[in-house]
């Protein structure tokens, strides 16, 4: 089993970069030179680089299927393991909260505008008690507040679902890596949580290069545009639907 976790190209698909090496061989070096660059930079190990590179193709913003699959098997030779690999999906799978962390705010403020009473809890209040506990531990994000206000029960339940996340025993400092991953994809650029979690990292011991290394692996991923486009204009080209001129 390999190790290395560019042995599939990185971000490429093997059928779009053979293609370009055809038909752009020059500019297609540079570009692949620059995708191996990011896969190295920051000191980065294979594993963790595998694992970011994970985040970015597998987060609800993207959907990326080919990726997932090529930095799934990545990730596994590079010695990551069945749970570090599922923890990265459940992370994409709530990437999603931002829909609220974004709205939320949007729809009180508009509402206020429109002259409608503030949303009250109701009464009895309900039970919140991972909304508590990470109150109680100093892990309350203020961005929570709005959907809070507005869904107190709905919001607890997010949050019990989210702190079982990190219960698989991924490593503080991974975890934040994998949040800039998330948050910086050039599908997502969620600015507060870029912020919050490179601070974070920093915090757990990451280093400028190690973060800079994940916003490398980021742009990297805008291969995908050829990895979907490239076959397809192949396939114009090969039914004559356009001169097959270079």
């Amino acid at each position: 089993m390999t190790t290395d976790p560019m042995a599939e190209h990185g971000p490429w698909s093997s059928a779009a970069l053979s293609l370009l090496r055809e038909w752009d061989p020059d500019w297609v070096a540079d570009c692949e030179r620059m995708t191996r660059a990011a896969w190295q930079a920051g000191g980065l190990t294979p594993r963790v680089a595998s694992l970011v590179a994970l985040a970015v193709a597998c987060a609800s913003t993207a959907l990326d299927g080919d990726g997932t699959r090529r930095h799934i098997a990545a990730a596994l030779a590079s010695g990551a393991t069945r749970a570090e690999v599922l923890t990265v999906l459940k992370m994409a799978a709530l990437l999603s909260i931002h829909t609220c962390s974004v709205g939320a705010p949007i729809l009180l403020e508009e509402a206020k505008a429109a002259g409608l009473p503030e949303p009250v809890a109701p009464v009895p209040a309900p039970a919140t008690p991972a909304c508590e506990g990470l109150r109680a531990a100093g892990q309350w994000n203020s961005a929570w507040d709005p959907f809070y206000q507005l869904d107190p029960a709905w919001t607890d339940a997010f949050m019990a679902t989210g702190g079982g996340i990190y219960l698989g025993g991924i490593e503080p400092k991974l975890a934040e890596l994998l949040s800039i991953a998330f948050d910086a994809s050039i599908r997502h650029l969620y600015a507060p949580g870029i912020r919050r979690h490179i601070r974070a990292a920093l915090g757990h011991g990451a280093t400028v290069a190690e973060v800079m290394g994940v916003l490398q692996i980021c742009v990297a991923q805008g291969v995908q545009a050829l990895n979907a486009g490239v076959p397809i204009l192949a396939e114009a080209l090969a039914h004559g639907t356009e001169s097959a001129r270079p």
